[in-house]
């Protein structure tokens, strides 16, 4: 663990657990209230049992139904996957200058894949950014950003061509859940710190930062995809037309924070399980359920909730490459929470404060250390609040 935080923004593994029991003590306290809410909920079923960890998905979507009445199906009708990806390519046109243009010459590795031509507000060739979205046997699961290419200027400036791969369900047409749509901005965000990337030498382009800083640019960019502005751009019905609703987006924001103490605290257990595993000294045998239970009794894990991952399929800390970084997607939360309060405070599309994000963020890849790159967007060290507030732990 102290080997590999080294060489991240947090630096060791006590910044690591000093961020992780910032938010365990709020978060344990949130998913007992909503133990007891659904264990009142079996109780009045007429279920003589106690709540179980592999109960928990079923009966929290029972209750997400009774309390906002959301089904997310109804949703999918506003979430057609082209005008989603235009309501993405709006949001980084209002805040960058930026304008995406088909182009339809290009000898493509697949027929569903589309390719966009991305230009400055003057014409300048910003860089080429590819679309491939769906599911097919021969493609790997998940969702990600790739470089065929990454920005440079030494020996030769040359502008990027950046991938963007999901696996949605193909249809005519393609109708997404509101997951999809987070997952669409979220590698969107990764796209554009590759595209808006400028720097000297390529090794350093684009997302090639620090493991807990990577994750800034994507997250930030799901900040705006449930935004009401922003939905009211890109969320129209695929048959009439009709823009969202009020009522729908209120109810999609409302229910933002619900199950966030089940779904925070199962990170986190996840997150302190990783440092339990890669704080053994080498040679050092253990056997894998009493180390997993030894930690969870360390921070005092309630017993309807289990890790995210168990050890003996952690493919993120053993094979993945987070080896002592799980914690990364929180600390980058953190990040993104309290650097999109400056938006919030300044305007949603603000220009001085995107221009600031760009080119202190966006443009900078791993040229300099992150944390001084963010204190010179923000003008102070990162605040865990804004992140709590998010998740209603606060």
């Amino acid at each position: 663990a102290d080997f590999v935080l080294d060489d991240r923004m947090a630096k060791t593994p006590a910044e690591v657990n000093q961020l992780l029991d910032s938010i365990w003590a709020p978060a344990k306290n949130r998913v007992e209230e909503e133990t007891a809410a659904l264990q009142a909920n079996i109780q009045a079923e007429g279920g003589n049992f106690t709540l179980a960890p592999w109960d928990w998905w079923h009966y929290a979507e029972k209750e997400r139904k009774v309390r906002f009445d959301l089904d997310a199906e109804s949703l999918k009708p506003y979430f057609e996957l082209e005008k989603v990806r235009d309501g993405a390519f709006h949001v980084a046109t209002e805040l960058y200058g930026i304008t995406f243009q088909e182009v339809t010459d290009l000898s493509l590795y697949h027929p569903s894949v589309r390719a966009f031509e991305v230009k400055e507000a003057n014409g300048d060739m910003v860089g080429l950014f590819i679309t491939d979205y769906f599911l097919r046997p021969s493609k790997k699961a998940g969702a990600w950003m790739n470089a065929f290419r990454s920005q440079k200027r030494h020996d030769g400036s040359v502008y990027p061509i950046i991938l963007n791969t999901c696996n949605f369900p193909p249809g005519s047409p393609c109708l997404l859940t509101l997951d999809e749509v987070r997952t669409l901005f979220h590698e969107f965000g990764h796209g554009l710190h590759g595209l808006l990337s400028n720097v000297t030498y390529r090794s350093l382009a684009g997302t090639a930062v620090k493991r807990d800083f990577v994750e800034l640019p994507s997250q930030i960019m799901e900040h705006w995809a449930i935004e009401p502005d922003v939905l009211r751009n890109y969320a129209r019905h695929y048959k009439t037309g009709e823009v969202i609703s009020n009522e729908l987006i209120d109810k999609i924001r409302d229910s933002q924070t619900f199950n966030m103490g089940f779904a925070t605290t199962e990170y986190l257990a996840a997150s302190y399980l990783d440092l339990h595993w890669h704080d053994l000294e080498a040679g050092h045998e253990v056997d894998a359920k009493d180390l997993e239970s030894k930690a969870m009794d360390t921070i005092g894990l309630v017993k309807e909730v289990a890790p995210r991952y168990r050890s003996t399929y952690f493919q993120h800390i053993f094979s993945g490459g987070y080896s002592a970084g799980y914690y990364a997607y929180i600390w980058a939360e953190v990040l993104d929470s309290d650097a999109f309060e400056e938006f919030k405070e300044n305007g949603l599309f603000d220009s001085k404060t995107a221009l600031s994000f760009r080119k202190n963020i966006l443009e900078k890849g791993g040229t300099e250390d992150p944390m001084v790159l963010y204190q010179r967007f923000k003008g102070r060290a990162p605040s865990v609040e804004p992140l709590m507030r998010n998740r209603g732990l606060n």
